[in-house]
């Protein structure tokens, strides 16, 4: 039996983080540690040994001052049964085995420790994708892999209890960012880390026709007045490691009312 490819150029990945750690542009991750802060604060529970792991960037780290950080290898170099928290950073749209780094993240919890998944989901930079896919065929007949595929929502929930995770929740949040120019917009990904690292990508540079027609398809398609706009969904994935003091969702027929009655309504049986 062989291996199936790898989706990442892991060292290419490593490449792009450590240039946009240089001069980072971090406008979406400030968004994103906003959120990550309100919801910790509404978990009501104080977390003592988080865990970052991946492309934490500046953001994020301010949230865990002395937290653990670990690269998001396909081996995770964390210590078992370990940390209350842990935080995986804009890795898992990158990782060839997203359910492994999940299960690695759980292994390094305590009982009842929180999962906190960070990633881009399906919607992000459709529009770029439509665009380069129309400009390709237009010149060359054919496409080529440019843009990183992504999860939809609805599978990579799926994905939490499938790695052992309780309490799993899946849910989004969209920012749509308006940009003068192509330019802007790749210069920005290539600033956030997030520019083509897929291992099966075409290694010539973008030519200056294929650039022009791309941005041309985008202008009339997906422009809002003479800005460009581009879509960058967030998934944030939860989940807890096991414990036997959580809730446990109730077998069915366990239920001792009935819901037409806590609803106030009469109750209308099915026909036949």
């Amino acid at each position: 039996m062989t291996n199936a490819p790898n989706l990442t150029d892991r060292k290419a990945l490593e490449l792009h983080r450590t240039r946009a750690a240089r001069s980072p542009v971090s406008f979406l991750h400030e968004s994103v540690a906003d959120e990550v802060e309100e919801r910790l604060a509404d978990v009501n529970k104080t977390f003592t040994s988080p865990l970052l792991i991946g492309h934490a960037t500046a953001p994020l780290k301010r949230l865990f001052p002395g937290a653990t950080q670990i690269d998001d290898a396909p081996v995770l170099e964390a210590t078992k049964n370990h940390h209350d928290l842990a935080l995986h950073c804009f890795g898992l749209h990158w990782a060839d085995d997203p359910i492994g780094q999940m299960v690695q993240s759980r292994l390094a919890l305590m009982s009842d420790g929180l999962f906190l998944g960070i990633m881009f989901g399906g919607a992000t930079l459709n529009e770029l994708r439509s665009s380069l896919a129309e400009a390709e065929v237009k010149l060359m007949g054919g496409l080529s892999p440019r843009v990183l595929p992504m999860g939809d929502v609805r599978d990579l929930g799926g994905l939490l209890q499938r790695a052992g995770l309780a309490l799993p929740v899946a849910d989004t949040q969209t920012f749509r960012v308006r940009y003068p120019s192509l330019a802007k917009l790749v210069n920005d990904l290539r600033d956030m880390g997030e520019t083509n690292a897929l291992a099966t990508r075409n290694y010539t540079h973008v030519s200056r026709r294929l650039f022009e027609e791309t941005e041309s398809f985008y202008r009339q398609n997906f422009s809002d007045g003479d800005y460009l706009v581009a879509t960058f969904e967030v998934v944030f994935l939860t989940g807890w490691a096991p414990s036997e003091t959580q809730q446990q969702p109730m077998r069915p027929g366990s239920a001792r009312s009935r819901l037409s009655t806590a609803l106030g309504v009469p109750e209308k049986p099915l026909k036949r």
